[in-house]
C-alpha cells in the first residue's frame, strides 16, 4: 500500500452543524451545564450593577469563564480567552456563537475590581453548590476531614524585611484564663489578670508608665506583605499561604480558610471551628492529623459535643531520655510517680495553662535514672500537665475504638486526595494573586470547580443527567 502524505494539505470547509451537535454529549462542559441552573448567579450579583448606562457583559458568562479557567487548569485569564476563541466546547458552554467576539481577558479583572472584590458573591456561589450537593444526597456532613496545605505565594523569598509585630491573642484565651484562675484559687494561688505578664516602660513625654505590648520578629515580604514565610523540615523556605480545608467523606470541600503561611494549622483551626459547626450543625465527628493533637483542640471539639478522631502523636522527648508516659499520673492524689517510684508534687499553674509538678531534689540526687531523667543542676525533675489534658487523654482513648479504625483511614481518600486534585488539575500549587482577600476568593472558586465537577460526574454515572 502506498504511503499517504497529507502534510501540505489545507482543509477549509463549511460546517453545516450547530455547536450543540459538534460538542460531544459526554464532554465535561455539558456535564457542568446540566449539573446546576446557572441562573442562580443573577440575583446574587444584581445589587452590584447599576440600573442605568450601557449593557454589561452577562455576569454568568464572566463566572463561567473563571470556571473554565480553574476547572481545566489553564491558570491564566489571557490564555483562557485565547482557548475560548478556538474551542467550540468552551463557546457552547458560554453561549457564544462561532462568529461572536470573546470578551477581553481584562474584562474579568475590571469587573472584579469594580464589583465583586468587596462582595460575598464567591462565598454565595460556593455555598450554593454545597447546598445543591446536600439536597441531592451527594454530601454528608456527619463526619468531616480537615487538614492544611501550603500554596506558594507570588513573592520572591529574597525580597523581605524584618518586622516586629504584636502577638495576637488566642481565640480561647478568655476561657483558658478562667479555668487557670479557678485552678489557682483551689490551690491557694493568686489569680492572673491576663495570660501574658504585663510589662511597663517609662514614657518621657507624659511622665507616666505605659504598658509594653508583647511582640515578635518576622520576615515580611515586600512584594506581598500579607503572605507568610513558610519553612518546615527539609522543604524549601518560601513565602506562602496556608489553606485550612474541611471535606466530607466523599471528598466534597465544605469549608476553606486562607491564612499567612507562617501561621500553624492548629492555630487556624481554633479560629474557624465555631464558624464551621454553625454552618453545618449535623457534624458529629472531626477527623484531623497529628498536628492538631493538642489539648486546646481536643477540649474545643469535645466541649462542643463532637468526637475528635486523631492519630497517635510521638512524644517530643530528646533521644536517650525517659518519655513522659513513663511517669504515671495518679489522678486521686494529683501527683506524678517516676520510674524510681518517687512522687512529683503540684507546685503551681502557669500562664500557659500548664500545671507544674516537681520532684524532691533529695530523691533525685542518687537516683539510678537521673542521667535519663533530667540535666537540671539542682537535680530537680519538672513535669507539666495541661489544664485540658484530660480532653487529650479522652481523644487518645477514642483512638482504640472500632469507630476510629473505620473513620480515620479515610483521611487519605478524602482531604489528602482533595489537595492532590486541586494542585494537579486546578492550579493550586502556586498563586498569581497577591493578598489574603484575593486568594480567599480564588480558593473558593477552585473548590467550587472541584465540587461541581465531582457532583456532575456522580450525576452522570447515576444516569441523573
Amino acid at each position: 500500500m502506498a504511503m499517504t502524505n497529507r502534510a501540505n494539505m489545507k482543509f477549509d470547509g463549511i460546517i453545516l452543524s450547530t455547536l450543540d451537535d459538534i460538542v460531544p454529549q459526554d464532554h465535561l462542559v455539558k456535564i457542568l451545564e446540566k449539573t446546576i441552573d446557572w441562573k442562580f448567579v443573577y440575583p446574587l450579583v444584581k445589587p452590584l450593577y447599576s440600573h442605568v448606562g450601557r449593557h454589561s457583559i452577562d455576569p454568568v458568562v464572566l463566572f463561567k469563564m473563571i470556571f473554565i479557567n480553574y476547572t481545566f487548569g489553564i491558570n491564566s485569564m489571557r490564555k483562557t480567552c485565547k482557548e475560548i476563541q478556538v474551542n467550540m466546547a468552551y463557546r457552547w458552554f458560554l453561549g457564544i456563537s462561532i462568529d461572536e467576539e470573546v470578551p477581553n481577558y481584562s474584562t474579568w479583572s475590571k469587573n472584579y475590581q469594580r464589583r465583586y472584590r468587596d462582595s460575598q458573591v464567591f462565598n454565595q456561589i460556593f455555598n450554593h453548590i454545597i447546598k445543591q450537593g446536600i439536597d441531592n444526597g451527594f454530601i454528608d456532613t456527619t463526619t468531616v476531614f480537615g487538614d492544611g496545605t501550603h500554596r506558594k505565594a507570588s513573592a520572591n523569598s529574597r525580597k523581605a524585611t524584618d518586622k516586629e509585630i504584636e502577638i495576637v491573642t488566642k481565640t480561647y484565651e478568655k476561657e483558658l484564663l478562667n479555668e487557670i484562675n479557678e485552678d489557682r484559687k483551689e490551690n491557694g494561688k493568686k489569680p492572673f489578670e491576663s495570660l501574658t505578664k504585663k510589662e511597663y516602660a517609662f514614657d518621657e513625654e507624659t511622665g507616666e508608665e505605659i504598658e509594653v505590648k508583647k511582640t515578635k520578629h518576622i520576615k515580611e515580604s515586600t512584594t506581598d506583605p500579607e503572605c507568610g514565610l513558610f519553612h518546615k523540615g527539609e522543604k524549601q523556605k518560601c513565602f506562602a499561604y496556608t489553606h485550612m480545608t474541611m471535606s466530607d467523606k466523599q471528598g466534597y470541600v465544605l469549608y476553606n480558610k486562607v491564612a499567612p503561611g507562617n501561621m500553624h494549622d492548629s492555630a487556624i483551626f481554633t479560629e474557624i471551628y465555631d464558624e464551621l459547626i454553625q454552618m453545618y450543625e449535623n457534624i458529629k465527628n472531626i477527623c484531623l492529623d497529628s498536628g492538631f493533637n493538642t489539648s486546646p483542640i481536643c477540649h474545643q471539639i469535645l466541649s462542643s459535643g463532637r468526637i475528635p478522631f486523631l492519630p497517635y502523636k510521638r512524644p517530643m522527648t530528646k533521644k536517650g531520655y525517659l518519655k513522659k508516659y513513663e511517669y504515671v499520673y495518679d489522678e486521686y492524689l494529683d501527683i506524678y510517680i517516676c520510674p524510681n517510684e518517687k512522687d512529683l508534687h503540684y507546685v503551681t499553674t502557669n500562664r500557659e495553662g500548664y500545671r507544674v509538678y516537681k520532684s524532691d531534689t533529695k530523691d533525685c540526687e542518687r537516683c539510678p535514672f537521673l542521667s535519663q531523667c533530667t540535666k537540671s543542676k539542682n537535680h530537680e525533675k519538672v513535669i507539666t500537665r495541661h489544664i485540658w489534658e484530660e480532653d487529650r487523654e479522652e481523644a487518645n482513648h477514642i483512638r482504640h475504638t472500632d469507630k476510629w479504625k473505620e473513620i480515620y483511614p479515610k483521611r487519605k481518600e478524602t482531604i489528602e486526595r482533595v489537595f492532590a486534585d486541586a494542585k494537579e488539575n486546578h492550579g493550586m500549587r502556586f498563586t498569581r494573586l497577591k493578598g489574603i482577600q484575593k486568594n480567599q476568593h480564588e480558593s473558593l472558586i477552585i473548590f467550587s470547580c472541584h465540587n461541581l465537577k465531582k457532583m456532575g460526574l456522580s450525576k452522570q454515572r447515576l444516569g441523573l443527567i
